[in-house]
């Protein structure tokens, strides 16, 4: 059975990212840092292990891996967002964003890569955003950090590639999660009203996309960045 990893595995994305990938048959790994209780209930409902760690810190992300042995799927979803107007940005602001939404991409990446070295296969899966790709007004730092994340899968793929190691990033739009609960119901008709396909998105659409890239139906996708976001970004 093929192991899945998945950071930020407890609610919203990430838990909806664990559950269709279980049902796909993987043996899924969930990554929590706060959730205990929703990371438990989880791993029991998908026969799932849960494991607790802070994807900034390389020393516990070490110690995760060792937990899961190899991973067959890395799926890069742990991830703080804030608004905040660019003037109000403090130091520790701009790098808590980037030691997250980075830095923890870059630790996973590197301890799960000497395994599918080995095997000569594997898939890592990073969520972006679709601010990532056009940036947003208030969220100067989190935008850079995603924009961040799309540089580092389209170098990280043409590099892995001989290996035959899948990378790709996923960019949501608005998707309804717990993490947007900042914003107002007026917000949130406002974006909706902005996007094509006039609603928001839900956190399996996330999921399936990335599914997708992590199965064999995508062997011959890599560097790429999809795009699920209802037509906000095209």
């Amino acid at each position: 059975m093929k192991t899945a990893l998945v950071t930020g595995g407890s609610r919203g994305i990430g838990a909806a990212c664990c559950r269709v990938l279980a049902k796909k048959g993987f043996r899924v790994a969930i990554n929590y840092q706060h959730s205990k209780i929703q990371a438990l209930e989880l791993a029991k409902e998908i026969d799932g292990i849960a494991i607790e760690a802070d994807v900034s810190d390389r020393a516990q992300v070490v110690k995760m891996f060792q937990r899961t042995g190899g991973v067959d799927v890395l799926v890069n979803n742990a991830g703080i967002a804030q608004q905040k107007l660019f003037t109000d940005l403090t130091e520790e602001d701009w790098r808590q964003m980037f030691a997250v939404d980075v830095d923890g991409v870059f630790h996973c990446c590197q301890c799960a890569l000497p395994y599918m070295i080995h095997e000569k296969a594997g898939s890592i899966i990073n969520i972006s955003s679709m601010w990532g790709q056009v940036g947003a007004s208030c969220e100067v730092h989190y935008s850079a950090a995603k924009a961040a994340v799309i540089g580092l899968t389209k170098a990280l793929a043409k590099e892995l590639g001989p290996s035959h190691i899948r990378v790709n990033a996923v960019a949501p739009g608005v998707i309804l999660t717990e993490m947007n609960q900042q914003h107002s119901a007026e917000t949130f008709r406002e974006l909706a009203e902005e996007t094509p396909l006039e609603r928001l998105g839900m956190p399996e659409e996330i999921a399936q996309a990335v599914a997708f890239l992590a199965d064999e139906n995508s062997s011959f996708i890599t560097g790429q960045i999809l795009g699920v976001n209802g037509g906000f970004v095209i």
